[in-house]
């Protein structure tokens, strides 16, 4: 038996875990355990510029939890990483304190850039260089980063953008009002600019790979999976047509329309228009006609990092 090691990432809107064991040299390692739970640990952030007691309470009753998993399977190490939700709280060693006592290892805070590193290195881990150089985008609750590179990232942007943020900034309604549409559209195309200016190579990428639940679940919803299978999903080729329908459809409907879409989640319906405004206006603006999904993001990475 080879050794086993966990991440766990403490994401704006969900909290994941990933149990791998050691399959040879160079990181590389079989899945035993993946795991996923909606917490929206930003959720007020942005507002109050502190982690609400009730979003840190849905966080902690998660990681005991993963750490029942972890001890199930015998894990000798674990990093676990807080983003976007941690780095804007005032709060946040506190939840760090709490989220020790539970797991045993203290919270990593990533900036946006390591942040982006870790997702570039689990999402291209499986891919032949030949088709790079890939642009990474990885939507995330409270940002999303943008790494470009071939075997390694050699240009990484994160913006303080993403599905949780975009919502309660900018849509109030439901379904959202035109205008609301428009503003999360022309607020992602001004972070655009900046991923333009400091990622130079952004605009000669040969393939876009989409990470993170928003990316997830279109595809999901385009293939019309009632229940989650990884295996379909991961490495899904989504178009740039059938993003565009999918963010048609949605944006249009109201939550419980929403909800009546196979493969969308119950947590994920308040926020996914945001998120895919983020998607679309990525496809349109560097003219990409498809989206490689990927299931294998920064999780991934935080693994390989322990073998």
């Amino acid at each position: 038996m080879g050794e086993r090691v966990a991440a766990i990432d403490c994401g704006t809107n969900s909290t994941r875990l990933l149990v791998g064991e050691a399959t040879g040299g160079s990181g590389a390692f079989r899945t035993l355990d993946r795991r996923m739970r909606i917490t929206r640990m930003g959720e007020g952030v942005d507002a109050t510029g502190r982690l609400a007691d009730a979003a840190v309470a849905r966080v902690l009753d998660v990681l005991r939890e993963y750490r029942g998993v972890m001890d199930d399977h015998g894990v000798v190490g674990c990093r676990i990483t807080a983003t976007s939700a941690a780095r804007d709280a005032a709060n946040r060693d506190d939840f760090f304190d709490a989220a020790e006592a539970v797991v045993g290892v203290r919270p990593e805070l990533l900036s946006g850039l390591e942040e982006g590193r870790l997702s570039f290195a689990g999402a291209t881990a499986e891919l032949d260089p030949a088709g790079g150089p890939f642009l990474v985008v990885d939507i995330g609750g409270g940002s999303t980063e943008f790494v470009v590179g071939t075997t390694e990232a050699e240009g990484t942007w994160s913006c303080d953008m993403g599905c949780v943020r975009l919502t309660e900034q900018w849509i109030e309604h439901d379904p959202a009002l035109p205008e609301e549409l428009v503003a999360c559209l022309s607020v992602v195309d001004a972070h655009l600019d900046d991923v333009v200016r400091e990622v130079p190579g952004v605009g000669g990428v040969r393939t876009l790979i989409g990470l993170a639940g928003t990316v997830s679940c279109a595809a999901a919803v385009e293939i019309g999976l009632a229940e989650y299978d990884r295996d379909r999903i991961h490495h899904f080729e989504l178009t740039r047509d059938a993003v565009e329908d999918v963010f048609r459809t949605l944006a249009t409907e109201d939550r419980a329309e929403r909800l009546a879409n196979p493969g969308m989640e119950e947590a994920r319906a308040d926020v996914i228009v945001g998120g895919m405004s983020i998607l679309v206006k990525v496809m349109r603006r560097f003219g990409f006609d498809a989206c490689l999904v990927s299931e294998s993001d920064i999780l991934d990475g935080l693994v390989s990092s322990q073998l």
